[in-house]
């Protein structure tokens, strides 16, 4: 173990400060063509942070010093958005730059192909050193059974509690710093690797590291098969949370909830009691293990000032989704509300404007061609996403760019488990549209962000001549009926497969997965509503 293993404190983030300034007035300019050496490159990347924590009245709630480090000699943008808000469809959109249907990353299971090219294979074949840590998760083929079936099989006629009901542990003492140790052995591979390889390096280099914090651990109290509902952290972390900022969502009644999200609800286990300090604590929980994330970035910011790399290196802190933390009686992600659609994205460096708070909507897929532009990479396929540079450095609006304009709208969409129906948000300006399905057997929702942050007033009734503009704009970037079909014909197609491949065990299988608490007290009327379900033509 390096040293003691501790994160920074107040003095490191001091020392940070005063090496930060010192190099501030002398950074390099934007890079131009045949110009300065290229910058080096660092993303860091988590799993389930919620980007309203990186500027108020979210920040309120959580000491994040590293991320404020960040704000203060770099840009936040305050409305980045996941174009999928779950790990592997999100990880895919952001590697590959294409949104989720075109990506056809319909779930956690089902990502890019092992062979895709990305943009640190574009980086490195254009001389970068590229070096990965951590979790990836953007290719086919991984996470449980349990995942993948219950999104097959989410157009079933049947509900049933697929996660462990969510819950708060707390773990060792006020010393008790390295909570998730995996990510931290990861963090201390990446300091490594900056302190005795990239320092030598006299080539530019491209560093991720993937966390897997904050998201939830597992919950072995409700047997192998179920997911993550255990918000754990030590009582080191929980120290760094206001409780008097934590603010407590308020609910709809079941009456007044859209089917989808009484859906998520149930199958999340959310809509049983809860009490006002439940809910308190496992937000407290959450943001405590948003404060051990934040820990780990200041140790690669640390490792690159102590190096002298800071001032040549582009850093990117950002999160594949966010997590609703009790917010609309849910937790987890898997929903287009901010909650879980929302994601942290700063960006620290040479050339990047410091102090600069970014309003204009953003989201995963403008990592890709911001990356091939950083390494001055001409962007040869047709991307969903548009580079950041020009907002990070402060460009003037109406710059003309080889691709046009960034358009004033984002696409999130979510295909998967826990969810009934095929979901597709377009938010731009004070406007989230959610539409779903097939635009017609489910209602839509619409969002004002600026009068309801909170999401509580569903106001697509009240605002037909939006509603209709909205949906014409999302149907003129993907056609969601065509999609919808193609993935309930893809998800009764792969499950065919699956049954068939499990011959006489199938009936042992599908009842032990993490539905296996509800589905074992009638499995012949789960089976049923299956064989149903696969008789019936789309």
């Amino acid at each position: 173990m390096r040293g003691c293993g501790r994160p920074l404190r107040r003095a490191g983030v001091a020392l940070l400060l005063m090496a930060a300034a010192a190099w501030a007035g002398r950074r390099p300019r934007p890079v131009g063509p045949g110009g300065q050496p290229r910058p080096n490159v660092v993303l860091v990347a988590c799993d389930s942070l919620d980007g309203r924590l990186t500027f108020y009245p979210g920040n309120q709630t959580v000491d994040l010093p590293f991320i404020n480090f960040m704000k203060r000699y770099g840009t936040v943008f305050l409305n980045a958005y996941t174009n999928s808000p779950i790990c592997c469809p999100s990880r895919a959109a952001m590697w590959s730059g294409l949104f989720t249907h075109l990506t056809e990353s319909w779930n956690n299971f089902k990502g890019l192909d092992p062979g895709y090219v990305t943009w640190m294979d574009l980086m490195e074949k254009h001389g970068y050193r590229t070096q990965k840590f951590g979790k990836l998760d953007y290719t086919s083929g991984h996470h449980s059974v349990s995942n993948r079936v219950e999104a097959w099989t989410r157009d079933v006629d049947f509900l049933l509690r697929q996660e462990g009901r969510p819950m708060v542990k707390l773990t060792g003492d006020k010393t008790h710093v390295r909570v998730m140790e995996a990510d931290w052995r990861n963090t201390d591979k990446a300091v490594d690797w900056i302190k005795e390889e990239a320092i030598n390096l006299t080539q530019p280099f491209v560093l991720y590291l993937g966390l897997n914090l904050p998201h939830p651990y597992p919950s072995p109290y409700a047997g192998e098969n179920f997911g993550s509902s255990t918000f754990l952290t030590s009582p080191y972390w929980l120290e760094k949370v206001t409780y008097e900022a934590i603010k407590i969502p308020k609910w709809s009644s079941f009456s007044e909830m859209h089917p989808v999200d009484y859906y998520s609800s149930y199958t999340k286990n959310c809509t049983g009691e809860f009490t006002k300090q439940e809910v308190r604590n496992i937000r407290a929980f959450y943001y405590a293990m948003c404060a051990e994330t934040d820990a780990m970035l200041g140790e690669v910011i640390s490792a690159l000032r102590d190096t002298g790399l800071l001032k040549k290196t582009i850093i990117i802190f950002t999160s594949d989704h966010g997590e609703l933390a009790m917010e609309h009686r849910q937790f987890y992600k898997m929903s287009m509300y901010e909650g879980s659609s929302h994601v942290p994205l700063l960006v620290m460096g040479p050339g990047i404007k410091e102090q600069q708070q970014v309003p204009n909507v953003v989201s995963l897929v403008d990592i890709y061609p911001t990356m091939l532009d950083i390494a001055k990479i001409p962007v040869t396929q047709n991307l969903s996403g548009h580079s950041l540079m020009p907002l990070l450095c402060g460009r003037a609006e109406n710059e003309v760019l080889p691709r046009g304009p960034r358009p004033s709208w984002v696409l999130s969409e979510f295909h998967g488990c826990n969810v009934n129906s095929s979901t597709y948000m377009l938010r731009t300006g004070k406007w989230k549209y959610i539409a779903y399905s097939d635009g017609r057997s489910v209602l839509p929702q619409l969002f004002d962000l600026s009068d309801d942050p909170d999401e509580l007033t569903n106001v697509a009734i009240k605002f037909p001549v939006i509603v209709h503009s909205l949906d014409k704009i999302l149907r003129s970037i993907v056609d969601y009926p065509k999609v919808s079909s193609s993935v309930q014909e893809y998800n009764k197609r792969q499950f065919m497969i699956w049954k068939q491949s499990l011959g006489q065990n199938y009936s042992n299988v599908i009842a032990n997965l993490r539905w296996h608490q509800d589905w074992l007290k009638e499995p012949k009327k789960y089976e049923n509503a299956i064989d149903k379900w696969l008789s019936q033509s789309e």
